[in-house]
């Protein structure tokens, strides 16, 4: 019996350190190629601004002085900050419409489902992969928004350049060591 109560504590201790060690190291991405799913948060970013409709510019006017005249400043909207909000708030729901699929190539992409009831994989496993890469989504803008919307503001976020400024410039996840970017989408 003394044996057996010996033998379970050392047992016991192991388990108590395993279990130690998973709460406190980091939670692992379950997004295999970070290349690949930056690359289709970044199609959905440039979705947003082909979308986007022109709008008025921001007039921050609002005093007037003791001439009756307004006071403040009139911020051009495609350099504003509300720009870049309402080009990056609820991009990563967004996100949720997008599934990991095996591609023609025989590589697994990720692509936007517009009817979930006509894909190839299972629905189950094909929402879990929708879940990851919303939640990659909000881990990248969460290393990159202020630096991408600096960008957005400055002007220098393009339709065909978002790809390249987020995964190539800001995260770096789809630059390889000889500095080559890499990655399909």
């Amino acid at each position: 019996m003394e044996k057996e109560e010996r033998m379970r504590s050392p047992r016991s201790a192991l388990w108590l350190m395993i279990l130690i060690t998973m709460s406190l190291s980091p939670v692992v991405f379950s997004v295999d190629d970070k290349c690949a799913a930056c690359k289709a948060v970044a199609v959905e970013i440039e979705i947003g601004l082909s979308n986007e409709k022109p709008k008025n510019d921001i007039d921050m006017r609002h005093r007037l002085n003791s001439k009756g005249q307004r006071e403040g400043k009139v911020i051009d909207y495609r350099i504003s900050e509300l720009r870049a909000v309402d080009l990056l708030d609820g991009l990563c729901d967004k996100m949720q419409d997008y599934t990991l699929e095996k591609l023609e190539s025989g590589k697994a992409g990720w692509i936007k489902v517009s009817n979930w009831n006509n894909l190839k994989t299972e629905k189950q496993v094909a929402k879990a992969h929708s879940k990851d890469i919303s939640t990659f989504c909000g881990r990248l803008l969460e290393e990159t928004e202020d630096e991408l919307a600096d960008l957005i503001k400055r002007g220098s976020i393009q339709v065909g350049g978002v790809s390249k400024a987020l995964c190539e410039d800001l995260s770096k996840h789809c630059v390889s060591v000889r500095g080559t970017a890499d990655g399909e989408l």
